[in-house]
């Protein structure tokens, strides 16, 4: 577990004294027949009832999370949305059917958008300039996501007018962002609630592809720099932040051994102390988790969704994922608690429309045809030789 004492801003109420105390009544006044004079009857003594104090001891509160890897789409993703749509738009609700129950189940979920969405008028490009359609927000919000992270390698893949119309479609579906901006002030951190718990979410990247900031405008986005998240996270904690969460695009692509990027900056901004949880993406295949200077680091989640591999250089570990699951609990006395991550193995199935397949569940399903069953098997077995130890029960 993750235990740490927040700032004393962060400190818990300390209790609250009731006390019930008596009234005094009027007197009756009573008069006695054929006597003069009139006899008042006695006025009785008052009495008053002892306080009562009453502490109140506020209980812990806890929150459950999801999180998912990359939502890549590639053409191929693209069209058999428009598919789902009868040839005219685009439909990606299907494709998350099966694993919406999981997403729309936790109070707070984060996707990974690695895309921008397409401007006005625009068409979706693939590979090496990503924009996407406007629907798969719609998706996401549908799957029951409650925000994403939108800091990537793709972020100005198409410019400012990507950023703008992601973000706005975004705000119009009530869906959170971080790791994209309109303006200088939209990329400072942001606390939100969730169950009453002040909850700040910041999202980085280790670059661009080359592809410089629009007009020079570097606050467009955030690249990984453990002084700026350090300084970033500090900020969340002035602003009331209990709990911050740290997504990271880093990674080597293909790979599940970690890099030293990853490994260097995981310890750096870990032992703040500022930090909660961790969730990283990017290297399109599964990656370990641990615990780095007691925080749960979820390095790699791969993709959520994509049509990897596209290439021989995509290899089909590329097609596994991971949703990710986790309680976190304030305490009365403003400790944080993140418990152990748990694994719900994923499989992107591209025989069947493209479908993102939540494995333990579909092994046990008897409409899964016995040859997509072969397969998750074998997708099982590599995604369990990395994190293994964190998968859920079978159902």
């Amino acid at each position: 577990m993750n235990f740490r004492r927040l700032a004393p801003a962060a400190a818990v109420l300390m209790g609250l004294t009731l006390t019930a105390c008596g009234k005094n009544e009027p007197a009756n006044e009573a008069t006695i027949q054929n006597s003069t004079p009139s006899t008042l009857l006695p006025i009785a003594e008052t009495t008053t009832l002892p306080a009562d104090t009453t502490t109140v001891v506020p209980a812990p509160v806890t929150m459950s999370l999801a999180f998912a890897g990359d939502i890549l789409i590639h053409s191929q993703v693209w069209k058999a949305a428009t598919a789902n749509a009868g040839g005219s738009g685009y439909d990606f609700t299907p494709m998350f059917a099966r694993v919406k129950p999981l997403i729309e189940s936790a109070d707070l979920a984060i996707c990974h958008l690695e895309v921008p969405l397409v401007a006005l008028g625009e068409k979706p490009t693939t590979n090496p300039l990503y924009s996407a359609p406007t629907e798969i927000a719609w998706a996401i919000k549908e799957m029951g996501f409650d925000r994403c992270s939108n800091a990537s390698n793709h972020t100005f893949d198409n410019g400012v007018k990507g950023i703008e119309a992601t973000l706005n479609e975004f705000d119009a579906l009530g869906l959170g962002h971080t790791g994209m901006a309109r303006t200088p002030e939209e990329i400072d951190p942001k606390v939100f609630d969730v169950k009453g718990i002040k909850v700040t979410h910041l999202s980085y990247t280790f670059g661009f592809n080359d592809i410089a900031a629009p007009n020079g405008e570097t606050w467009r986005s955030a690249l990984i720099d453990p002084a700026r998240i350090i300084a970033d996270a500090q900020k969340a904690r002035d602003m009331g932040a209990q709990v911050v969460i740290v997504s990271m695009h880093w990674g080597r692509e293909t790979q599940t051994d970690l890099s030293d990027f990853q490994l260097t900056n995981a310890d750096a901004i870990t032992k703040s102390g500022l930090i909660d949880l961790v969730i990283g993406h990017h290297a399109h295949v599964v990656q370990k988790i641990e615990q780095v200077n007691g925080v749960w680091t979820v390095f790699g989640l791969s993709n959520l969704i994509s049509y990897l591999p596209t290439t021989d250089a995509f290899t089909p570990n590329t097609q596994d994922g991971m949703i990710v699951t986790t309680n976190i609990t304030l305490n009365p006395d403003g400790s944080v608690v993140v418990d152990k991550p748990v694994v719900y193995p994923t499989w992107v199935d591209k025989k069947n429309g493209v479908v993102v397949r939540p494995i333990l569940s579909d092994l046990t399903d008897p409409s899964v045809p016995d040859d997509i069953k072969a397969e998750l098997n074998v997708s099982l077995e590599r995604t369990r030789a990395v994190v293994g130890d964190f998968f859920a029960p079978a159902p």
